[in-house]
């Protein structure tokens, strides 16, 4: 989440929505959720709550607004529900109990792991190291354990008037109001509970640190948080608190400065001011025996607990500065700790045949540090971007970039249309949805084949359609025939018909069609095959099947694991992504969690289940053009399977190949985001892209082995030795290998700037639209981070 923390009355905060990224182990791709929520939501704080006795198993998952109000967002459902009206006080942060009966002990078997808390270290600091370096550090692996079942948890909530108000979140929708904590001068901006939930700390803009009792509700010491004479007042706020368990609260505030305290005293132990601005977040590493802090500089840095041997040989503890990354181009609003969760990787002592060649350099390769169970530092900027870091390495390898274009707009390109044959692209905003059309040079596409670009390709702005004020829209597409096009926003889904106009000053026009009353509105839509019917994902988890022509509903299915469910009520997670076959007969309908609904859509009925793939989301897929039967789908674990639907197998290259896939492919640079079919029926290829590169996939090919000119190991190196530049060079010689010894199959092409979509023109002819960094940085309100240079 990025927000701005308050001072002095400014604020910019999240908007409309939440996207959830949730990072997945083997090649540690993340997976982006999106959960659209009210137009009017600005978001101040977001916190997580521990199942309770009736709650759900992975939690509840909290935010605050800057109305006043709390809301719910239902990661089942993937909806937005209001548990606490606005009190009509602003809501600076949010902090939820701990759990203060847990008890965690080590686990030395290597078996699998459940999601829930990690396992911890008492004191968080090993004396018999050194910790002048974080190379020479304690290991700081994470083994997970279950959550045990507990009481109602509290919620502290520092609010704008001086109070903090606790609240019970129990199994109801609704937050019970427990009581306030006396008011102080100032806006409380910071709260947090001590990790036997004890205590309550809260931060105020009169620079104040107060540590409250939290079963009697009484001030029990107050910290003044002035360094250098600065002393307290309006200028200085805390921004950000962080309790450990070794017994050290640590303090954030705007003058730069990152201070920790003793806990029992409410002493100082160590103060740092190597920020140069506003200190807006902390996170601790598991083991709490590492600080991290981030700022209005761009800078996030590291802190580690020393022990130090005195004269008389007591060991000393203190907290010294590592070092810090700068990332970031913009202020660091926010920082947390994730873990990977899904099956484990190699083992980093596993023994792999690598390809000769120059050595790789350490900090390029992503791979080296992210695995299951060990921690990585997430960090969120004003830049919109996403960093991952190496918590136990933080300063040896560079940080990951997560998502390279942030806010990715959905994007659908028809060929063919019944306009003269032009493509159309759909452009998804948040407010209104936009047609264009694509023309290519010359008018005509010519197969080039897959060579250098033949640069940017106009487009025509044919209609543009706005939803209602106050809504945002959520899903959309375009009929093959590129004559209907719908979207839904959160109150109900809207169908529309564009017509060519032979007078008038407009070209094009767009009327509005019937679709049948009483429709939920849509997580996903999509179009059969012959633009007659529209299948609608309902927020309801059912999938309505309207006729086009006379506006009624057709059938109805209810996704179900077993294929005899009919007639039951719904009980599987909401429909996010929806596929139609070439001939029209099949739909295949993707959860949120990735399992997958094939519906027979001339039976009408379901016809197969095909449950989670290797524990992995289902992040693309489609029908191939040649055989309606074969359903390709690409997962967050970038692995490719083909299905073979009506014989309900896997398809006999997915039985030969599926597991055995180049490794260069298994490294893919990015996360799969996508796939494209060539619009020909004798076509057995697909070209699967991410962000940052794509790959040409033939299924009628042999797959190669891997040699000294295959992809490097490691993501960031792929990127590094398929530059751009390179790249055109490498074509013009790979022209010539193609005509004589065929193309190679698994062929990989970076991209130099983040793309959005890929899609085939033609079948040799690709469209690719991508969006440079730097012109979306132009167009940021808040400033880039200010660097001195020596010496100007």
């Amino acid at each position: 989440m990025i927000l701005r923390w308050p001072r002095l009355g400014k604020t910019e905060l999240l908007r409309f929505g939440l996207s959830l990224l949730a990072p997945l182990a083997g090649t540690v791709s993340w997976l982006p959720q999106t959960i659209h929520g009210s137009p009017n939501l600005r978001v101040s704080s977001l916190v997580w709550c521990r199942p309770g006795s009736e709650g759900a198993q992975s939690g509840r998952l909290f935010s605050s607004s800057i109305d006043g109000s709390v809301s719910e967002w239902d990661l089942y459902d993937l909806r937005q529900k209001t548990v606490l009206d606005s009190i009509g006080i602003s809501i600076w942060q949010m902090a939820a109990e701990p759990c203060n009966n847990l008890k965690l002990q080590l686990k030395q078997d290597s078996g699998s792991h459940e999601n829930g808390h990690v396992n911890d270290m008492t004191n968080g600091v090993d004396d018999d190291r050194s910790s002048d370096s974080e190379e020479d550090d304690d290991d700081d692996s994470v083994n997970l354990h279950e959550q045990p079942v507990s009481d109602n948890t509290r919620l502290a909530v520092a609010c704008d008037d001086g109070c903090v108000r606790i609240y019970t979140v129990s199994s109801a929708d609704r937050l019970t109001y427990s009581r306030s904590l006396p008011r102080v001068s100032g806006r409380v901006l910071s709260v947090t509970w001590s990790p036997d939930a004890s205590r309550i700390y809260s931060g105020s803009s009169d620079g104040y640190i107060r540590c409250w009792d939290a079963k009697l509700y009484h001030e029990m010491y107050r910290i003044t948080v002035g360094l250098g004479g600065l002393g307290s007042g309006p200028e200085l706020c805390i921004l950000s608190l962080l309790a450990l368990r070794c017994g050290t609260l640590v303090s954030a505030d705007s003058t730069g400065s990152v201070q920790f305290w003793d806990i029992k005293h409410g002493t100082l132990l160590q103060a740092h001011s190597y920020h140069k601005g506003d200190v807006n977040a902390l996170a601790a590493a598991p083991s709490h025996n590492r600080v991290f802090s981030a700022g209005s500089d761009g800078q996030v840095i590291l802190y580690k607990l020393s022990g130090e041997v005195v004269g008389s040989g007591e060991v000393m503890k203190k907290w010294v500065y590592v070092g810090y990354v700068r990332a970031h181009t913009h202020d660091v609003r926010a920082l947390t700790i994730a873990v990977p969760i899904s099956r484990e990787d190699a083992s980093p002592d596993e023994k792999l045949k690598r390809p000769r060649g120059k050595e790789k350099p350490l900090e390029f390769s992503y791979h080296k540090w992210a695995h299951l169970g060990v921690p990585m530092l997430i960090s969120a900027a004003d830049d919109t971007k996403l960093f991952a870091y190496s918590v136990k390495e933080f300063t040896k390898f560079s940080p990951h970039d997560i998502c390279p274009a942030p806010q990715r707009v959905q994007i659908q390109l028809v060929q063919d249309t019944v306009f003269n044959q032009t493509s159309f692209l759909l452009v998804q905003a948040s407010e209104w949805l936009d047609i264009l059309s694509v023309r290519p040079k010359n008018g005509t596409v010519s197969d080039i084949g897959f060579g250098p670009s033949s640069g940017p390709t106009p487009t025509d702005l044919v209609a543009r359609v706005k939803c209602r004020a106050s809504r945002k829209i959520i899903c959309s597409t375009i009929a093959f025939s590129g004559s209907l096009f719908a979207y839904s926003d959160h109150v109900k889904p809207s169908l529309f018909e564009l017509k060519r106009t032979k007078s008038g000053n407009q070209a094009w026009t767009v009327s509005k069609r019937q679709l049948p009353l009483d429709l939920p509105y849509a997580h996903s839509l999509a179009f059969s095959s012959d633009s007659s019917r529209l299948m609608i994902a309902g927020n309801d988890r059912k999938i309505y099947v309207a006729d086009i022509e006379s506006s009624k509903l057709v059938h109805t299915f209810v996704p179900c694991r077993k294929e005899c469910g009919d007639g039951l009520p719904p009980s599987e997670p909401p429909i996010t992504r929806m596929f139609t076959s070439c001939d029209g007969q099949w739909l295949a309908a993707v959860n949120c969690f990735g399992d997958v609904y094939i519906f027979n859509l001339e039976l009408q009925r379901q016809h197969w289940f095909i449950a989670r793939l290797d524990g992995a989301s289902v992040t693309a897929g489609g029908f191939t053009p040649r055989s309606s039967n074969v359903l390709i789908i690409s997962t967050s674990s970038n692995q490719v399977y083909a299905f073979d639907v009506e014989a309900k197998q896997l398809g006999e290259w997915s039985m030969r190949h599926t597991f055995s896939l180049p490794r260069r492919y298994q490294e893919f640079p990015g996360e799969v985001i996508g796939l494209s079919f060539p619009p020909s029926r004798s076509s057995s290829s697909v070209v699967v892209y991410s962000p940052r590169a794509m790959c040409l996939i033939d299924f009628g090919m042999p797959i190669d082995g891997d040699d000294d000119t295959d992809l490097a190991n490691g993501q960031d190196i792929a990127l590094r030795k398929l530059q751009i530049g390179k790249l055109k060079r490498k074509l013009k010689g790979h022209e010539s290998e193609t005509k004589s010894n065929g193309r190679k199959n698994f062929e990989f092409y970076a991209f130099r700037d983040p793309v959005l979509f890929v899609g085939h023109l033609s079948k040799h002819s690709l469209l690719i639209i991508d969006k440079p960094w730097m012109q979306v940085v132009k167009t940021l309100e808040a400033p880039p981070v200010h660097r001195h240079i020596y010496g100007t």
